[in-house]
């Protein structure tokens, strides 16, 4: 759809729609490789084949940069027949409105360019700043989806998350971990109690917040009942979901606008890019600028539900804990910028989250702050692991079982994709 949207566009010199096509691309380029590492692109499109190479993964991401630079070089055209009118009928993201189209190219560059920080010389952390600097400026500027909720249980137009859509409902393995409780509950920033944990995370019936380790058998069934972490929707502990209807939090009800991008997200990459570049000053005052936008991010969707058990975090909350020493010490180090943008990512940013932790090799130490750089993360015991992963944690998605093992086992043998490790070995991305 996107070849045929491009094409078209370059045929009517639409050059202002051709640019978001480009752009689009880019989008899903990246996110297939950060999931997977080398993926098909170069003969993706090509027809009456039914084989197919996959790329490498250094060759994807100049493929990617390839379609940004010229995503950016059309939407910054006004000859033809640009016309935001026309792009508006279709555009759900931006409303036609080309100039944020632009800053949203802007900010994948530096969502992409930020990857390589493993890649020693291909790192260039003030590119990384310059396209923060010239992506989103404010809030105001968001990447936000706006679901239509037309149809009823199980539609597809209504937010992944919400109760209607009844995906979270099985078992009660749908919990809120043990990681991300102690990032905000006090534990790893000491005596930081964050007042977004009362508007985002589940409490338990005795007013308590708790998590579970994924690999736990039996979830919150493994607390006595009182200590059961309630649902993802705040409303109750056991199986199933709550009634149609029932108001949800943060991003877990249908009335939310879902983020795709944000400005707190560039922050906490500006803020990570500056100090590896060594600059404290900038990365303290974007680590701030992320930290006080989710705040805000997390009273608006909120306050999209209005759920009264879900009430504003006060501006006395805000200013206290951006405040607080151990949240905003004079020198902030590469736990405190990559632990609260696990926050502000959390349940929404999956594929930037991995590729974060996958960076730092998931228990890298911050040799500033002498902890781990995801503080209080922790893996799996030995025993916990599947069989084939060898004791190792992912580092890739395999592909499909369905498709290109049955029909492409020539191409991935080439990869190595054969091997039943091969989810676990590292991708070109992280490594050095």
């Amino acid at each position: 759809n996107l070849s045929d949207m491009i094409n078209q566009s370059e045929a009517e010199e639409r050059w202002d729609l051709a640019g978001i096509g480009y752009v689009l691309r880019a989008w899903g380029w990246l996110k297939l490789t950060d999931l997977h590492g080398d993926i098909i692109v170069t003969e993706a499109f090509l027809p009456n084949q039914y084989k197919f190479p996959f790329t490498p993964q250094d060759s994807v991401f100049m493929e990617i940069f390839r379609l940004l630079n010229k995503g950016i070089e059309d939407l910054q055209r006004t000859d033809g027949n640009v016309n935001a009118a026309y792009i508006a009928t279709g555009d759900k993201l931006f409303g036609g409105n080309t100039t944020r189209w632009l800053k949203y190219a802007y900010g994948l560059k530096a969502e992409a360019f930020n990857q390589f920080s493993n890649k020693g010389a291909l790192y260039y952390p003030d590119s990384v700043i310059a396209y923060v600097d010239k992506s989103f400026a404010s809030s105001a500027d968001d990447a936000l989806f706006v679901y239509q909720n037309v149809d009823a249980q199980q539609g597809n137009t209504m937010n992944f998350w919400s109760v209607e859509r009844r995906f979270l409902c099985a078992g009660d393995e749908y919990r809120q971990t043990n990681f991300v409780v102690g990032l905000m509950n006090g534990t790893q920033y000491p005596g930081a109690v964050d007042p977004r944990m009362t508007r985002m995370l589940s409490k338990d019936s005795t007013g308590a917040y708790h998590g579970i380790d994924p690999w736990v058998t039996g979830g919150a069934n493994t607390f006595v009942p009182a200590e059961r972490p309630w649902n993802l929707w705040g409303t109750q502990t056991g199986t199933g979901c709550p009634a149609t209807g029932t108001l949800g939090k943060y991003l877990f009800d249908k009335s939310v606008k879902f983020p795709i991008m944000t400005y707190f997200q560039l922050q906490f990459i500006k803020a990570e890019a500056a100090l590896r570049k060594g600059d404290q000053g900038t990365a303290r005052q974007a680590y701030l600028n992320g930290i006080a936008a989710h705040i805000d991010f997390v009273n608006a969707r909120n306050a999209e539900i209005g759920n009264p058990n879900f009430p504003q975090i006060t501006g006395v909350e805000k200013t206290a804990f951006l405040n607080d020493p151990s949240i905003a010490p004079g020198t902030v180090t590469l736990s405190h910028i990559m632990g609260q943008k696990f926050i502000a990512q959390w349940m929404w940013a999956f594929a930037e989250t991995w590729m974060d932790q996958r960076r730092y090799h998931y228990t890298d130490m911050d040799p500033v702050s002498g902890t781990q750089v995801f503080r209080g993360f922790t893996l799996p015991p030995p025993d916990k692991y599947d069989p084939d992963n060898n004791q190792k944690p992912v580092q890739r998605i395999r592909p499909r079982y369905n498709s290109d093992y049955v029909w492409n086992r020539d191409e991935l043998l080439k990869i190595g994709g054969l091997a039943l490790d091969y989810h676990t070995v590292p991708m070109w991305i992280t490594q050095p």
